[in-house]
């Protein structure tokens, strides 16, 4: 499992990793977050890139190609198992508010 300063993601971090099941570059990163999120959550340039050089370093992600300064990402099969992982945390997270918030 990656470091303990990925154990849960915020909402950000988790529609980056999403949006890098498949292959694409930053300005395709925030495009595809603004859409799986239906336009809840918007990732600046600023945060997508500290965010990518992290999960970079930490190998939850890699570099699949790089044109001048256009690079392109994947998330790794470290990364996809805790993305998984943070999935399985809010599914449950879910159905135990159910008996509490549901009417």
């Amino acid at each position: 499992m990656a470091r303990e300063q990925f154990q849960t993601l915020t909402e950000p971090m988790y529609y980056i990793l999403l949006s890098l099941m498949e292959e694409c570059c930053g300005v395709d990163i925030m495009a595809k977050v603004l859409e799986l999120s239906h336009g809840r959550v918007k990732v600046g340039p600023g945060t997508l890139y500290a965010m990518l050089s992290r999960f970079e370093e930490n190998e939850i992600i890699r570099k699949t190609d790089q044109q001048g300064r256009k690079k392109w990402y994947v998330i790794t099969n470290e990364g996809r198992k805790m993305l998984q992982n943070e999935y399985a945390r809010l599914k449950q997270m879910q159905e135990d508010g159910k008996r509490w918030l549901d009417t």
